[in-house]
């Protein structure tokens, strides 16, 4: 049985109001630490979006 990996990216709109989308790709444990630093850092909107390897989101 083979195992698959879920990776995951993340968007979210700035303080400033505008769309962000990260450049990387986490695991889910990584994903959900990344958007808590950036909620903490008062950004809204923190969403994790599953994405396929090679593919990022759009902001």
């Amino acid at each position: 049985m083979p195992t698959t990996m879920q990776n995951y990216a993340l968007t979210w709109t700035d303080t400033a109001g505008k769309s962000r989308a990260s450049s990387v790709a986490y695991d889910k444990g990584s994903a959900n630490s990344r958007k808590t630093e950036l909620e903490a850092d008062g950004n809204t909107n923190v969403t994790m979006v599953p994405i396929r390897p090679g593919e990022l989101p759009q902001p």
